[in-house]
């Protein structure tokens, strides 16, 4: 009886089969089927470049795409020497599918710089620093909330759509008119705000809460993050480097 034990590997669905000995140098298909899918996803060295660093495509997205198994094109990405990103960019690319939701706009003019200097400023001191997949900035006052917004648009380029926002408010204070107030003062709609956070009020005398509670702006994005977080650090060191 012949041994009938897998003894070759199937270079498009990755299944071991067996094959003939005398025809193991030459095989490379378990089946005429993944012979066929190979040559439907048989893409060169470029076309994989540019689908998987410039397009950001997953490589199962690729493999939707052309019509083969994902195998097919870890076994394409290897066979021409392309490196995988790692695991935290392919996350990245999965949620972000059309590529970075923001565009940073390097200062040029005083004015520009100023106001730069002034948003690291306010982050720096009222920034959420927990945490590393999102920017957010809680305050009472909606006119810091309103550079802070003006920053995240103007500066880094991040559409005011995908902003949220959080209402942190007690139970004593009307929770509908902070929530249309904060919409009106900051601009933001009130759809895109999360499920207010009701805190029990204290007893006695409290008298410096706000009636309109604290709000917090959020965007969610582990790359911008970092961007943020290596400015603050720059601002720490150009002026902290002289102190004792």
């Amino acid at each position: 009886m012949r041994n009938c034990q897998p003894n070759a590997t199937c270079q498009v669905c990755g299944q071991p089969y067996w094959v003939q000995s005398t025809r193991l140098a030459q095989s490379r298909f378990c089946s005429n089927a993944c012979k066929s899918e190979h040559a439907r996803g048989n893409l060169s060295k470029e076309e994989l470049s540019v689908l998987y660093y410039e397009q950001r495509l997953s490589m199962q997205q690729i493999a939707d795409q052309v019509g083969c198994t994902v195998n097919k094109i870890v076994y394409r990405m290897q066979q021409s020497g392309l490196e995988c990103r790692d695991r935290s960019e392919a996350t990245y690319a999965h949620w972000n599918p059309n590529g970075d939701r923001f565009a940073i706009k390097t200062p040029e003019t005083v004015e520009e710089k100023e106001f730069l200097a002034l948003a690291i400023g306010l982050y720096m001191g009222e920034g959420t620093k927990k945490g590393i997949y999102s920017v957010a900035l809680a305050n009472t006052n909606p006119k810091i909330l309103q550079v802070f917004i003006r920053f995240l648009t103007e500066v880094c380029g991040v559409d005011k759509n995908n902003l949220q926002a959080a209402l942190n408010i007690f139970d004593d204070c009307d929770v509908d008119e902070a929530l249309q107030w904060w919409s009106k003062e900051v601009d933001i709609r009130v759809e895109q705000f999360f499920r207010p956070i009701i805190r029990t009020s204290r007893s006695g005398t409290y008298k410096n809460k706000s009636k309109y509670g604290t709000l917090t702006i959020t965007f969610g994005n582990i790359k911008l993050k970092k961007v943020i977080d290596d400015w603050c650090s720059e601002y720490y060191q150009r002026f902290t480097s002289n102190l004792a």
